[in-house]
């Protein structure tokens, strides 16, 4: 049996990848599988979550333990086969690939192919660029505009002491003290 995922992303449209793999490899050979087909390093914190049909997360299959808490159930890439999590056509996966800005792909299980088998997860499909691994935070830096900020940039300048409310601005003194009072 082969597994077909197609992977997406949000950032390029042209972006497509598909790969095949055997269910009995781990979320960790699928990981690795990711990486080269879209040339990214292996120096990252990744993770990868299966979803609802609507791309709701449920449950993270992390590249690291994470938890210690022995009541929570936990999944580890390394220890969990793809088929102990996955088992139906279209189901949907996120790929999570910089913690940092939460930026993933989106994959669905395309197809289930019986009666095959592969040794090694397999790129199948290339097409367009994969977006960059990690994001350059001075490149996406906002260039300082100019802003004009004119006397009436933070609203009227000139104002009446008599039009605020005498008890909005009652600090200390007592209910009857006037705002001129309080000042002194």
């Amino acid at each position: 049996m082969i597994y077909r995922f197609t992977l997406i992303s949000d950032e390029i449209d042209d972006f497509v990848r598909e790969i095949q793999i055997d269910p009995e490899a781990t979320f960790f050979d699928f990981h690795q599988a990711i990486l080269a087909a879209a040339n990214y390093t292996d120096d990252q914190m990744t993770s990868f979550f299966i979803c609802d049909d609507d791309w709701e997360k449920e449950k993270e299959i992390t590249l690291e333990e994470m938890d210690s808490n022995s009541e929570m159930d936990s999944w580890v890439m390394r220890e969990t086969p793809l088929n102990e999590l996955i088992e139906d056509e279209k189901q949907k996966l996120i790929y999570i690939f910089d913690y940092l800005t939460e930026r993933c792909f989106f994959i669905e299980l395309s197809e289930i192919m019986t009666g095959k088998e592969i040794a090694k997860a397999t790129c199948t499909k290339k097409s367009g660029v994969a977006p960059k691994q990690l994001v350059n935070f001075d490149e996406i830096a906002v260039p300082s505009a100019t802003v004009d900020l004119d006397e009436n940039f933070y609203g009227d300048q000139e104002y009446d002491l008599e039009e605020f409310d005498q008890e909005g601005f009652d600090m200390e003194g007592g209910a009857g003290a006037s705002f001129e009072e309080e000042k002194l």
